[in-house]
């Protein structure tokens, strides 16, 4: 393999591994937070249980995400050095405000909430987890803000042979980072409702502390069911931005090669394997690619056909994730409206409890999809439209990068065993008893 395909596969590597943490971080530390603030205001001590016992299982997931970024940042330097000289002087800035602004303030006041619980006051600890849950959001966004550099570079002007900042106002108000920012921030919530339903419904299906778990169970679903809703909508207006300003991603996760006006979307369809084309082609909707597109019957939708063959993403890997995604996040409806619906009588559908669990790791996998859409669908650009992904990597040997990948890849397996091991664990045993 070539060096850039391997820096690409290391990165990806690194980037999904830390991602199974980030989003679970910034949804749960939110539901902890709402737990708690009941708990202030009522003086329920099954609250004040709740989030102690949500959060511990987020205190693992929460140390795993802190390592595994900072392995991630450091390839800027070593995979991606030609990248971070032409356009450093962007993406680095926002990247320091992230680290100095929001990371710092979110560890500072995990340490506050986790060693406060008899030293402040409840209304004073309870302010502590929501710092935690803003801080942690905050940080999402300002990375999120670096990655819409990326996918639509704006406020900047080429000076000296790089990418210089010309303008920060463009940059923090970028209307395609902010729906990137958006669509992940609520898939985060949709995370942590799925996590918080699919462990309480393992423990009410043995009749384990019920009202503690029943009381979880409604928080979680309910969340899950609104959020589910907004991912949906909101990414529909997400891809209108995708077919403005890219409209190659757009035809690659549509596999649409031939350009259109009043272009249909098929129920059946498959790209070739290789070459141009679709190999199933079948079921149109007449008129549904370009109203999705553009919310017009009659606007053209380009074809992959009109861009040249060195522009265009991988159509399989994108057209595939994309459809991954968007079924994923209908499933997320359904079975959050079915618990609403139910949640007071769940006892009469122990199937329903017997599937929540195994549904933990869908939010992952679609979360997961939707970011290779976004990746790979912006190849072969690493900037769109400004800088090739082949020109920015480091000068070194396809060697070196082989070696780490190597061991990067293995460091990971082992944390992930022991992450997961953790949180499976904690989660098994369930709360401490009431008065312990």
């Amino acid at each position: 393999m070539d060096v850039v395909l391997l820096s690409r596969l290391q990165f990806a590597a690194a980037t999904m591994f830390h991602f199974l943490f980030v989003p679970l971080t910034l949804g749960l530390s939110v539901l902890i937070a709402i737990m708690e603030t009941k708990w202030v205001k009522t003086g329920d001590e099954t609250y004040k249980r709740m989030a102690k016992f949500w959060g511990k299982l987020f205190l693992i997931n929460f140390a795993l995400g802190v390592v595994t970024g900072i392995t991630l940042e450091f390839q800027f330097g070593t995979n991606w050095s030609r990248y971070s000289i032409y356009v450093g002087d962007i993406f680095g800035s926002l990247l320091a405000i992230e680290a100095t602004a929001a990371f710092f303030l979110e560890s500072t006041f995990v340490a506050v909430w986790v060693f406060g619980w008899e030293r402040l006051s409840p209304k004073l600890h309870c302010l502590a987890i929501w710092l935690v849950a803003g801080a942690g959001n905050l940080s999402a966004i300002w990375i999120l803000l670096a990655n819409g550099f990326m996918q639509h570079p704006v406020g900047f002007v080429l000076r000296n042979g790089r990418a210089e900042l010309e303008s920060f106002w463009p940059v923090l108000f970028n209307s395609f980072a902010w729906q990137q920012i958006f669509h992940t921030l609520f898939a985060a919530m949709l995370l942590g409702g799925f996590f918080v339903m699919g462990i309480s419904a393992w423990h009410l299906l043995r009749n384990s502390d019920r009202e503690f778990f029943q009381r979880s169970f409604n928080i979680g679903v309910v969340t899950s069911l609104i959020f589910a809703v907004l991912v949906a909508f909101q990414g529909h207006v997400h891809g209108n931005e995708v077919a403005a300003m890219q409209p190659e991603k757009l035809a690659a996760m549509e596999s649409h090669w031939e350009t259109q006006k009043g272009a249909p979307m098929y129920l059946l369809q498959l790209p070739n394997v290789s070459g141009p084309g679709n190999m199933v082609e079948a079921l149109p909707v007449p008129y549904a690619l370009s109203i999705l597109a553009y919310s017009n019957p009659n606007a053209e939708v380009k074809g992959l056909n009109d861009f040249p063959e060195a522009d265009r993403p991988p159509v399989m890997l994108t057209f595939l994730s994309f459809r991954a995604m968007v079924g994923l996040g209908t499933l997320f409806i359904l079975i959050a409206a079915f618990g609403v619906w139910r949640r007071r009588r769940l006892q009469d559908y122990p199937w329903y409890l017997k599937i929540l669990p195994w549904t933990i790791p869908l939010p992952y996998i679609a979360m997961q999809t939707g970011w290779i859409v976004a990746e790979v669908g912006r190849q072969p650009w690493i900037v769109y439209g400004l800088m090739r992904t082949s020109d920015a990597v480091s000068p070194i040997s396809s060697g070196q990068v082989g070696v780490s990948l190597a061991a990067l890849t293995l460091l990971y397996a082992l944390l992930g065993v022991a992450g997961f091991w953790l949180m499976i664990r904690y989660a098994r045993r369930g709360p401490q008893p009431a008065g312990a």
